[in-house]
């Protein structure tokens, strides 16, 4: 069933945002190989593994995304670091993901 947005939604052109931001990265048709959602507070953390590399990529909505496993993905997102018990880890954040 496809998501239908109100006629005032407004959509992020990837291009501009990268144009505005020159630390985010745009990629397309990444192919997901795993993803996870959690809860945590009042949003669902969600967590992507892609084909092709070994740093999972992050988001956060209010509710429950569909399963994107298998499915080609555009994504916009920046390279961000998070420390769990003094380690260092690397990730990337996600600002806009759409199917591909």
């Amino acid at each position: 069933m496809p998501i239908r947005l109100p006629e005032n939604a407004v959509k992020s052109d990837p291009k501009k945002l990268v144009d505005k931001n020159q630390n985010l990265i745009h990629t397309e048709l990444m192919k997901v190989t795993s993803h996870t959602q959690r809860d945590q507070g009042e949003w669902i953390l969600h967590s992507l593994m892609v084909e092709g590399c070994d740093v999972p990529f992050k988001f956060k909505r209010k509710d429950n995304y569909q399963n994107l496993k298998g499915a080609r993905v555009n994504l916009t997102y920046y390279p961000a670091h998070e420390s769990v018990a003094g380690i260092e880890f690397e990730y990337m954040k996600v600002v806009r993901i759409k199917r591909g």
